[in-house]
């Protein structure tokens, strides 16, 4: 009968037993990890499949289709199609960077008026949309007779889809019996045309404009709201603040996040703002009210239709929209770390 061998060991302690080393753990293929991973997690993948294929089929595709327009010269001539039994083949041919380099350079001559114009628009939208709903957030977080209705009130133009909206709003600063226009007279003040004078069609969309979005804007605020602690406004005016110094050192600084994201939110809408502009002006008078996204729409169902351009357009909005995004949620983190430590 063997014994098995131990090693030396100090008086009074119990002998250990020599033998090969323990075996590490074998780490498990990386297939069978994801194998395992997804079995565990099977009924959440099993949710998330419809919203991934309804998001490649309806963004992604059309996404990654009008980068390759824009990297090629189709429009409606040579993109081939079906008439009758007949099929006429595509003949568009890949041109790179071209079209980018003509709409960038300024070459297509109505980019940069464009341009212009609809960050004028955007940032004297989004201005008015924060300020405005800021305001009636303040006033409905206050104890006030009636705030149930109020509310209702100003959160119905949210509520209007926007051609409705637009439609409603054509027959009010319409030129020929418009109801602004009839107003005006009755108060001895001569009619504007609203809708035909370059000046006052830019007025007139951006006034809709911000009556359709300055509900979303309150709604958003006025919860952001009720989520500041009552305790640091008795605080603040124990220490006798002023009503101005509640609002900036409390306020404001409890507001930073929700801030962030509408305006963030409301700069994208606004941007590409579509319905105001097509239905209330059509992009008139002679262009005046054009943004980006309406010309590129002009560009792809106008005329010859420019498929290529119009993509083109539809990608630079894109990525300055990104840009934007990216550089506001940077400014964003600084700022909040500077404030808050």
């Amino acid at each position: 009968m063997t014994s098995t061998p131990t090693t030396p060991t100090a008086p009074g302690t119990a002998a250990a037993p020599l033998g090969p080393p323990p075996t590490p753990p074998r780490t498990p293929p990386r297939r069978r990890r994801l194998a395992g991973f997804f079995g565990r997690h099977y009924y959440a993948w099993a949710m998330v499949a419809p919203v991934v294929l309804v998001l490649a089929v309806l963004v992604l595709y059309p996404l990654a289709r009008g980068v390759f327009l824009s990297l090629t010269n189709a429009t409606e001539m040579n993109s081939g199609g079906t008439i009758g039994v007949n099929e006429i083949p595509a003949t568009y041919e890949f041109v790179g960077l071209r079209n980018y380099i003509e709409v960038l350079s300024g070459a297509d001559g109505t980019f940069y008026p464009r341009l212009l114009w609809t960050l004028q628009w955007t940032v004297i939208c989004v201005t008015l949309h924060y300020s405005l709903g800021l305001g009636l957030a303040v006033l409905l977080n206050r104890a006030l007779r009636g705030r149930t209705l109020y509310r209702m009130l100003l959160i119905l133009p949210w509520a209007v889809p926007p051609f409705v909206a637009a439609f409603g709003w054509r027959l009010i600063l319409n030129n020929e019996g418009g109801l602004l226009n009839a107003v005006l007279g009755m108060v001895g003040v001569p009619g504007v045309d609203w809708l035909g004078q370059p000046l006052a069609a830019k007025v007139s969309v951006i006034m809709v404009n911000v009556w359709l979005g300055v509900p979303f804007m309150m709604v958003a605020l006025l919860g952001g709201l009720q989520t500041v602690p009552r305790e640091l406004y008795e605080a603040a005016e124990m220490d006798g603040a002023t009503p101005w110094q509640r609002f900036r050192a409390v306020t404001l600084p409890g507001l930073r996040p929700v801030s962030g994201t509408v305006i963030l939110l409301g700069t994208i809408w606004t941007f590409n703002q579509f319905p105001v502009i097509a239905l209330l002006t059509g992009g008139g008078p002679g262009g005046a009210t054009d943004i980006l996204v309406t010309e590129a729409y002009y560009q792809a169902f106008q005329g010859i239709r420019d498929y290529a351009g119009a993509a083109t357009y539809g990608a630079i909005i894109a990525s300055m929209l990104i840009v934007f995004a990216f550089f506001y949620r940077r400014w964003l983190a600084r700022t909040a770390n500077e404030v808050f430590g």
